[in-house]
């Protein structure tokens, strides 16, 4: 059960920098605040990649196409659903837009049915129907707490659970590839490259398209600093679970960070739920957990 262990310290790094990203939001913009994540995350991966290789001297990476074409979409997938979560919170709250991340595991689900012919037992699709049913319950009242354009946050937080659930598969399947004889190598380096092909895409397209969002970045680099080390934490808690264990099992324990955010809401942004998104909440934990299964 290594990986529950680090799924569940995953969950709450997340959620830590997931809090410390939107607090930046308005002074660096979406793509400014996702930037953090991999940027300032990246040295703290380089020095977790020289522990594992401490501990694993023998390692033989193998860096073909087999690695690098998931590697690479899945790290585009991870920016685009970063992105679009960090909005999710900014419009419908904190806690909310936490939630609507889960429905990563239900769309997954049905992706895999229509494209791939994989299906569910009963139990599964019960999940998905009880998880759609939670995500309504969440879309109603039109305000939620804290937030300022609920739809927009509703549509957004599902756009950014579709994307974690290719990119959560994506690297599970570069870590294998890369070295399956050693994970936590495989988890380590994997991090490490997706977070410099991704700090460098994004640094390119802010010196191209916003720089005073980048110069933000730069200037905050304390606050980016903490966000950095959250953010790499529980990047390597996600890429060492998933070379362990099957992703949509990880995805569903990973659902333990939903009662964390929402404690964190109210906390730091003083953000109050409702009993009805209270129960929305609930169904959408039940229903992603039955969905995969776990």
């Amino acid at each position: 059960m290594l990986w529950a262990g680090a799924t569940i310290a995953a969950a709450a790094f997340q959620v830590g920098r997931n809090a410390l990203q939107r607090g930046m939001m308005s002074r660096t913009g979406p793509w400014g605040a996702t930037l953090v994540r991999f940027l300032f995350g990246l040295p703290f991966s380089l020095v977790f990649v020289a522990v594992a290789f401490a501990f694993a001297p023998d390692v033989a990476p193998r860096f073909g196409a087999a690695f690098w074409w998931p590697a690479l979409t899945g790290a585009l997938a991870q920016v685009l659903a970063t992105a679009a979560l960090l909005l999710a919170m900014h419009y419908a709250g904190f806690a909310i837009g936490t939630a609507l991340q889960q429905s990563s595991v239900p769309l997954a689900a049905i992706a895999g049915l229509l494209v791939f012919e994989d299906n569910l037992s009963p139990l599964g699709w019960s999940g998905v129907a009880l998880t759609t049913t939670g995500l309504a319950i969440l879309v109603w009242p039109r305000r939620t707490g804290g937030g300022q354009k609920p739809v927009s946050g509703v549509a957004l937080g599902v756009v950014s659970g579709l994307l974690f659930g290719f990119a959560l598969n994506a690297f599970r399947h570069a870590g294998l590839r890369l070295e399956p004889q050693h994970p936590f190598f495989a988890a380590m380096a994997s991090v490490a490259i997706v977070q410099a092909v991704q700090a460098g895409a994004l640094i390119l397209y802010l010196l191209w398209r916003d720089r005073p969002a980048l110069l933000a970045v730069i200037t905050d680099w304390r606050e980016s600093l903490g966000a950095g080390l959250f953010g790499a934490l529980a990047s390597s808690g996600w890429f060492f679970a998933l070379n362990l264990a099957p992703a949509a099992a990880v995805r569903a324990l990973g659902v333990i960070e939903m009662p964390i955010a929402a404690l964190a809401g109210h906390r730091l942004f003083r953000e109050g739920l409702t009993f009805r998104q209270m129960l929305g909440v609930v169904v959408v934990t039940i229903g992603v957990a039955m969905t995969a299964q776990f």
